[in-house]
């Protein structure tokens, strides 16, 4: 039977695969579950496409605003493990956007579909805080439209991050996936990056279509990262 804790004792190198699962249990709702951010929603990537900012940028700005943002939430005891584990020997792929590895005190994150709180003016490229995006998405200075640095439907993923992305699952001889169903890509993709001799694990509520030879534990993230007991 294949016992996490002891896996994570015996690697070199741990690379996390994150997605939304993992911030439930800091009050953030997941995508695509029941109840979840697209829940009840014909085309829930129609909300969050470039050609919707770009043709109504305040209809954008409004769902985005409406249903993305928890400033409130703080990091669980999954993001606070996976800060103990991997500043010591790993690094966290995550797809999401909330920042809260980072706040966990996270110091090898690659944000794949980048940070919900970098905002920046798409004319001068200026940065402002999510708190003046809240208030208006027209910057003040030059009335340029300001926008969340994440990755939209209908946009490339940047090179640099594929290719940091890439590089932390080529290094792990231990990949684990953690709250997410692998349903969006390039993300899932990433996984054919592993190396051969990697073990391969996954932490789901449901389980997931994995490589052959992979490891599927099914149960609550949170409750199996509490019982790690990381010191």
């Amino acid at each position: 039977m294949f016992a996490l804790k002891d896996a994570i004792a015996q690697a070199e190198f741990v690379t996390f695969m994150t997605g939304a699962g993992v911030s439930i249990a800091s009050g953030i709702p997941d995508y695509r579950s029941k109840g979840g951010l697209y829940s009840g929603m014909a085309r829930p990537e129609a909300a969050l496409s470039i050609d919707n900012l770009r043709a109504h940028h305040a209809a954008f700005h409004e769902w985005v605003c409406t249903n993305m943002y928890f400033p409130a939430a703080r990091p669980n005891v999954i993001h606070k493990a996976m800060a103990t584990i991997t500043n010591q020997k790993g690094a966290i792929v995550t797809q999401n956007v909330d920042g809260l590895h980072t706040l966990a005190g996270a110091q090898h994150v690659i944000e794949f579909h980048g940070n919900l709180y970098e905002i920046y003016c798409q004319t001068c490229g200026a940065h402002v805080d999510y708190q003046t995006y809240q208030a208006s998405d027209v910057h003040a200075v030059d009335g340029g439209i300001l926008r969340p640095a994440i990755v939209l439907y209908g946009e490339p993923i940047a090179s640099a991050v594929i290719a940091a992305a890439v590089a932390a699952i080529r290094r792990a001889d231990l990949l684990v996936v953690v709250g997410t169903s692998f349903q969006v890509y390039p993300f899932a993709g990433l996984i054919q990056e592993a190396r051969p001799d990697a073990v391969l694990a996954a932490v789901n509520r449901e389980p997931i279509a994995l490589p052959a030879g992979a490891h599927m534990v099914v149960g609550d993230a949170q409750t199996i990262f509490a019982a790690l007991s990381l010191h």
